[in-house]
């Protein structure tokens, strides 16, 4: 293996406009003693005194080596640095093998795709530059978001650090993380179909996105599974997204599972619905914001002819009414994914969603056959959907679009030739609700 630069952490903590900024250096191996730096010989557990370090008992995965100044590993880890809420640029520098490539794959927080299988090729070096948005669930005015008990409190979303889950081979040479203040936030409000799922197999678009947008964009998902329009209002959601976003940022809403699932007088999708995504709507137009419709993803549901059943209602529909009232982008993903489901078919629809023989992940013990929740596969695609979406209705972030040529849901991506190494983290709970 070539000898490598020394590998640096930069740790941006931007605590406000006006304050001190702090910078933490750190390195692997020996190096000379130096104000600021901390030098890692050896990898080593997080702990809140150091505010840094490896989790989930993954620093046995990692090799450090002292005289080349490099940490290599060919096994999953994760890397923490405790920092408070913002938005951070995160710069990797691979460097290459002396005698192979090799593909390492990037994910932070819960599961949010950064960095896919990026090949590095022997003797040279790579880098990329991704955004993570960290989020608490203090609001500044007061309060705080109500958070799912125990789910969301368990969540590496919601805590105090920033974590980075890294996959297949590494061979790092530099990681920079700093403080933005300057780029554009895209936030997310949904339900499960939209959140950044914690377990394996269980995944959404919103954390599939991130993937797809250079360094320019962050994606700030606030959804949560379970949630309607009414419970992502009553839970502060949305309290906490107005109270962060700013001019020129973006908010994309995808309800209608469970609002489909209200009782009373004032439930149903002309009602109530309507008039809580125009609530959505005026509101984050009043901070300078750009909130963009979508209708809510189909369910997975054919009948014995084989065409595919609606499940949703007029909820589709009241959606796209809205949109065109208010004059809001609209991306109609319950028309996209239709689409996909029939040109997968009946059986061939099954690889997009969460359908597996009992023990195909640990601790499963029965067979999984869920059609509203997506698998990493599934996910994928219908970011993909989100992508176009963003494309036809001539976003401004569409220009901060990368590695991405377009999508036809007729003739999706072949399900055997893509790859997603499973996270460690998979307690294989379900989703209490869509």
């Amino acid at each position: 293996m070539k000898k490598v630069a020394t590998v640096v952490f930069f740790v941006l903590f931007c605590r406000g406009l006006f304050a001190e900024q702090i910078v933490k250096e750190f390195s692997f191996g020996d190096t000379k003693k130096q104000r600021a730096v901390v030098a890692l010989k050896e990898a080593l557990p997080y702990t809140e005194a150091k505010g840094y370090g490896f989790e989930f008992f993954t620093e046995k995965n990692v090799r450090i080596d002292r005289k080349s100044k490099h940490l290599f590993s060919d096994k999953p880890f994760y890397f923490s640095v405790k920092v408070p809420e913002g938005n951070y640029k995160i710069t990797i520098s691979y460097d290459g093998l002396s005698d192979k490539p090799y593909q390492s794959t990037v994910r932070s927080e819960s599961r949010r795709l950064q960095i896919e299988n990026q090949e590095v090729v022997p003797n040279k070096c790579v880098q990329k530059t991704f955004i993570v948005h960290l989020k608490d669930p203090k609001i500044s005015s007061g309060g705080r978001v109500e958070l799912k008990k125990p789910r969301e409190q368990q969540k590496l979303d919601w805590d105090d650090k920033l974590t980075l889950e890294f996959q297949q081979t590494n061979c790092i040479s530099a990681i920079r993380i700093e403080a933005m203040s300057n780029v554009t936030t895209v936030f997310l409000a949904g339900n499960s179909t939209v959140v950044n799922q914690e377990d394996e197999p269980w995944a959404s678009w919103g954390q599939m996105i991130p993937r797809f947008f250079d360094a320019g964009v962050a994606i700030a998902n606030h959804a949560e599974s379970g949630l309607a329009l009414s419970s992502f209002l009553s839970s502060r959601r949305l309290e906490k997204i107005l109270s962060v976003a700013k001019k020129g940022d973006y908010l994309f809403i995808e309800f209608g599972h469970n609002d489909q699932k209200q009782k009373g007088e004032a439930a149903g999708a002309y009602k109530g619905y309507s008039e809580r995504l125009r609530y959505f709507v005026n509101e984050f137009r009043a901070k300078g914001g750009i909130p963009v419709i979508l209708t809510s993803t189909a369910r997975r549901l054919f009948d014995q002819q084989g065409n595919l059943v609606h499940t949703l209602g007029d909820f589709p529909d009241a959606a796209r009414k809205v949109a065109a009232e208010l004059q809001v982008p609209l991306i109609d993903l319950n028309n996209k994914t239709s689409i996909f489901y029939e040109a997968l078919g009946v059986e061939g629809s099954k690889k997009a969603f969460v359908h597996y023989p009992a023990s195909t992940f640990p601790n499963q013990e029965n067979a999984l056959a869920d059609n509203t929740h997506f698998n990493p596969y599934g996910a994928y695609e219908i970011a993909k959907m989100v992508l176009m979406g963003i494309k036809e209705n001539k976003l401004v972030i569409s220009g901060n679009m990368v590695d991405f040529n377009g999508f036809d849901p007729y003739h999706p991506d072949d399900f055997k030739t893509w790859y997603w190494p499973p996270s460690l983290i998979n307690s294989v709970i379900k989703p209490d609700g869509n």
